[in-house]
């Protein structure tokens, strides 16, 4: 089966089950970490949204912010826009992962989230998740770690910026293939989603560059690609080009933006 197969069977909206107790990324998204009882109380609050198409809206910047998502197939991307109306693409979301946490501890989404293909949501209200949090520990514990991971991740990705084009997209592809990994799908052979002028955007690279690193790692035997489907060949090379890139930033400011963050969220839950 290629990856496409294994792309289009993972995201058609029509083979997902629609609640939290048989949900295959239950695992990943906020239901993983409760218990059976637990999870009914959450399946409680959960909705579920009509699908979304390729270009449709999520939320947008300066809407109210009364509930974050979790992304049940397809994938998104998250952006701003600078004054003269410009893109800034801060990352992509997959299957299993939540989407609006950088909203909390604010009235409105400082950011956009547009699907990059046909997406099905789960809405989480947040009054209701902030009582339920205070009720169930381990799920206030959960909502503190993805921020934290979140924002940690955030924090790396700026950081490769000073790194070389061809290590900032070495790490891209080894990060997508982590992710794919946890979902139980091929860590080596996966669809991309979004465009090579969207990743350019995301990596602070111009489209062109982004397509001539392909070439060249293509021709280097590191990649396969036909059309949107990937494979990795050699993932320890690219781990070999990425590795300056691993080096994570200790700075102070970071480290008090971190915790400042987690105080905050930590206040509002």
């Amino acid at each position: 089966m290629s990856a496409h197969d294994i792309h289009s069977a993972f995201t058609s909206p029509a083979k997902i089950q629609m609640n939290c107790h048989d949900c295959t990324l239950s695992r990943l998204c906020l239901p993983g970490c409760l218990h059976h009882g637990e999870v009914g109380l959450l399946e409680n609050i959960v909705k579920r949204n009509r699908p979304l198409h390729k270009g449709d809206h999520l939320f947008r910047a300066g809407e109210p912010m009364q509930q974050i998502y979790a992304l049940r197939s397809g994938a998104l991307k998250t952006y701003l826009l600078d004054q003269d109306g410009n893109q800034q693409i801060t990352g992509f979301i997959l299957p299993g992962e939540l989407v609006g946490l950088d909203a909390f501890g604010n009235s409105n989404f400082p950011s956009y989230a547009e699907a990059l293909e046909t997406s099905l949501v789960c809405t989480i209200p947040l009054a209701e998740l902030e009582e339920l949090a205070g009720y169930i520990p381990s799920l206030r514990k959960q909502l503190l770690a993805t921020l934290s991971r979140e924002l940690h991740e955030g924090q790396q990705h700026y950081s490769h910026n000073r790194e070389s084009a061809e290590q900032r997209l070495a790490v891209f592809l080894l990060n997508l293939s982590l992710r794919y990994g946890r979902r139980s799908l091929s860590s080596t052979s996966f669809i991309l989603s979004m465009s090579r002028s969207e990743i350019g955007n995301y990596l602070g690279l111009t489209t062109e560059t982004v397509s001539r690193l392909f070439s060249r790692m293509r021709q280097q035997g590191l990649l396969e690609i036909k059309g949107r489907e990937l494979r990795l060949m050699h993932p320890a090379a690219l781990r070999q080009i990425g590795r300056s890139a691993d080096r994570q930033n200790r700075g102070s400011t970071a480290t008090d933006c971190l915790s400042s963050r987690l105080r905050k969220s930590s206040a509002t839950l």
